[in-house]
C-alpha cells in the first residue's frame, strides 16, 4: 500500500523548481551485525523507503512489496539526491530490481563531502551545523520499530531524514557551502561545496 504524506513544505529555489529532483532514503529490517558484516547490504532488506519529489511536491512512502514502484519513481527523476545513497540505499534496494541503480543521475551528498574533506561525516553533524536540526533517531531505532511493527514511527523518522537531506541540499545550492562539527573538538567548520 502506498501512502502520501504532507510533511513540512519548504520553499524551493529556482534550481529545484526547474527539475524533478527526488530526495530518497530507506530503512532496513536488519542491521549489519545481524547479517554478519557489511559484505552483502542487500541482505539487510528494506522495511520502507521514502521519497520527496520536487515535481509532485509531496512525500511518498513505499513498503517492501512496493519496491518496484519506488524504483519506477527513481527512474523518472532528473536527479536523485540522498546521503550515503551509493554505498547503502542503492545496495539495499538492488535486491529488488535488475536495474543498475547507479546509472540513474545521482547526487550522493556524503560522497561529495568526502571528496572535499578526505573523510566521511554523519548527516547529523552536517545538518545540525548547517540548518540547526539534527536527526530524531538512528537506523537501529528503525530496526527495533520494524521488529515491533511500529510502521508509523519508521515512516516519520525516514520522512524526517529525507526532509533534512533536502534542506541541506538546498542550503548548499544557495550558499555554495555547508557546515559541520569537527568530530573530536566539536568545533564548527565551514566547507565550500558546489553541488
Amino acid at each position: 500500500m502506498q501512502f502520501l504524506v504532507e510533511f513540512g513544505r519548504h520553499s524551493p529555489n529556482d534550481f529545484v523548481r526547474m527539475k524533478n529532483i527526488v530526495y530518497f532514503d530507506l530503512e532496513t529490517q536488519k542491521s549489519f551485525q545481524q547479517i554478519g558484516g557489511k559484505r552483502r547490504p542487500a541482505d539487510l532488506k528494506m522495511s520502507l523507503g521514502v521519497t520527496y519529489s520536487t515535481k509532485d511536491d509531496q512525500y511518498e512512502i513505499y513498503l517492501e512489496d512496493e519496491a518496484d514502484a519506488l524504483v519506477a519513481q527513481l527512474s523518472r527523476a532528473d536527479l536523485i539526491v540522498g546521503y550515503n545513497l551509493i554505498d547503502f540505499d542503492y545496495r539495499v534496494l538492488s535486491a529488488y530490481t535488475l536495474i543498475d541503480l547507479t546509472q540513474f543521475p545521482t547526487l550522493d551528498i556524503m560522497v561529495e563531502v568526502e571528496k572535499k574533506l578526505g573523510f566521511r561525516i554523519k548527516l547529523d553533524s552536517l545538518s545540525e551545523a548547517t540548518i540547526g536540526v539534527g536527526k530524531t533517531a538512528d537506523g537501529l531505532d528503525a530496526i527495533r520499530w520494524f521488529d515491533s511493527g511500529e510502521w508509523e514511527k519508521i515512516a516519520e523518522y525516514c520522512c524526517y531524514d529525507v526532509k533534512v537531506t533536502k534542506l541541506v541540499h538546498e542550503f548548499a545550492i544557495q550558499h555554495k557551502k555547508l557546515f559541520y562539527f569537527e568530530k573530536n573538538t566539536k568545533e564548527l567548520r565551514e566547507l565550500s561545496i558546489d553541488i
